[in-house]
């Protein structure tokens, strides 16, 4: 059985505030949950009440399996300069920790049109080698998301899983890998089997929501029961995060992947 992890920007919002959502979440039956960004500095719309959401955690015993690091950086762009991702990386490593968050995800930013595709992508490798061992010692493990470049995220330098994988390999630590999307997966036409076959254990979490319209399973055309198939036949057995908007109200939206993740 997954462990699934409902994202609280995009779900159980009818709650109200972020704390409520994990309490709802917890209500319908769920163990855990993960977020955007800690402070809503970048991505949230609204700061999040840290001590209320540690509060709401602890009370209903559910795990934060992830969080984003905060600011969403422009690694290619010039002028080049990473001291506040390298800065509130510290910060972000503090929270995870009060949080009891064991990951907290890292993209790739903008790809630079003055350097050639490969160049970036070692860049990257220096920029996480440096990233990781700043927070050594932390606990904290770093997952890199590959995003579609097609549909939500056009000129993201990582589009593809290969890609994340190189860089992961590159970086070679216990404490980075990658997070594989489905749904960003399936939008740029990958074949699953293979690229989780070519990650093997450096898939480190996994996000899902249907394609197209990243609304939840069921909404779209993927095959949920196969793609779940496909997931555990690789190996992986950790978390899933449910990262998608909802078409229907949350209880109403997780019951087909829950009855799926139940037997898969």
């Amino acid at each position: 059985m997954y462990e699934l992890a409902p994202n609280i920007e995009l779900l159980f919002t009818e709650a109200g505030d972020y704390h409520d959502r994990v309490r709802a979440a917890a209500a319908a039956g769920f163990t855990a949950v993960e977020m955007w960004g800690p402070t809503g500095v970048d991505a949230p719309s609204t700061p999040k009440d840290l001590s209320a959401l540690k509060a709401a955690l602890e009370e209903t015993g559910t795990k934060l399996t992830a969080q984003l690091a905060e600011p969403r950086t422009q690694f290619m762009i010039p002028p080049w300069d990473h001291s506040e991702f390298y800065r509130k990386l510290d910060e972000g490593v503090s929270i995870a920790q009060e949080l009891g968050c064991p990951r907290m995800v890292v993209g790739s930013g903008t790809g630079f049109g003055g350097w050639k595709r490969q160049v970036q992508l070692d860049k990257l490798v220096e920029i996480y080698q440096k990233a990781v061992a700043q927070i050594d010692g932390s606990g904290i493990t770093l997952v890199l998301e590959p995003v579609n470049v097609r549909v939500d995220h056009p000129g993201s330098l990582l589009d593809r899983t290969a890609e994340g994988v190189y860089v992961a390999r590159g970086v070679d630590s216990p404490f980075f890998g990658v997070l594989y999307d489905i749904y960003h997966s399936a939008v740029e036409g990958e074949d699953m089997a293979a690229e989780l076959a070519s990650a093997g254990s450096l898939i480190k979490y996994v996000q899902l929501a249907d394609a197209p319209g990243r609304g939840e399973p069921g909404s779209g055309s993927l095959d949920w029961a196969e793609r779940l198939g496909l997931l555990r036949s690789a190996g992986y057995d950790g978390p899933i995060g449910l990262e998608y908007y909802p078409t229907q109200e949350s209880a109403a939206s997780v019951a087909l992947i829950r009855e799926l993740a139940a037997s898969a």
